[in-house]
């Protein structure tokens, strides 16, 4: 008798954003659930959102600091099992809200929160399924020259000022300039 075997697809975080899939400009960052320095960054990208609606999207990729944060890594693989359910962004701000509890027993309360109901959530956890996802996006970021985080990149170029949110806005509004000077000689051709 042979086995059929299960293919699962898995929604990479490459693919899930948050804002208008069509904005001129795309705001993408590199950072980790433990570090108090992307949960402020987080407040400043949520403002943003709310500013520039319509005009960007947003992206985190995860770049776990290990060495630093050692439970960021199972929190990246919990947000890549909550998007399989569509729940990316609820989980996303429940994991920076309990930063500093992100045990994963801890992690499956948190999950609930954000509205998974996957009774495999755990397992999937422990026997790191969505381990290959988040090592994915931090090559990634290796490869784009990151070192730190939150690292920003505002349409592939990395943002290299404070991330506060006067600044960001200030990259944002040079960047629509130039999306906009970009469009016209696009609707010549």
């Amino acid at each position: 008798m042979a086995f059929k075997k299960e293919i699962i697809e898995i929604i990479e975080t490459k693919d899930v954003w948050v804002g208008d899939i069509e904005a001129p400009v795309t705001l993408l960052e590199f950072g980790e659930y433990e570090s108090e320095a992307c949960a402020k960054a987080n407040e400043v990208v949520k403002q943003l959102l709310e500013e520039y609606e319509g005009k960007i999207r947003f992206q985190f990729r995860h770049f776990p600091l290990t060495m630093i944060h050692q439970r960021s890594m199972k929190a990246g693989e919990a947000a890549v099992a909550a998007a399989q359910e569509g729940k990316f962004w609820e989980m996303h701000n429940v994991l920076f809200a309990n930063r500093r509890n992100l045990g994963t027993t801890s992690l499956k309360l948190h999950s609930k929160e954000a509205g998974v109901h996957n009774k495999r959530f755990l397992d999937n956890l422990v026997n790191a399924m969505f381990g290959w996802q988040v090592q994915g996006d931090l090559r990634e970021g290796r490869d784009r020259g990151v070192k730190d985080v939150p690292t920003f990149f505002i349409n592939d170029e990395k943002f290299t000022g404070k991330v506060t949110f006067p600044e960001l806005s200030k990259a944002i509004d040079e960047a629509l300039k130039q999306a906009k000077r970009k469009k016209p000689a696009k609707q010549r051709a």
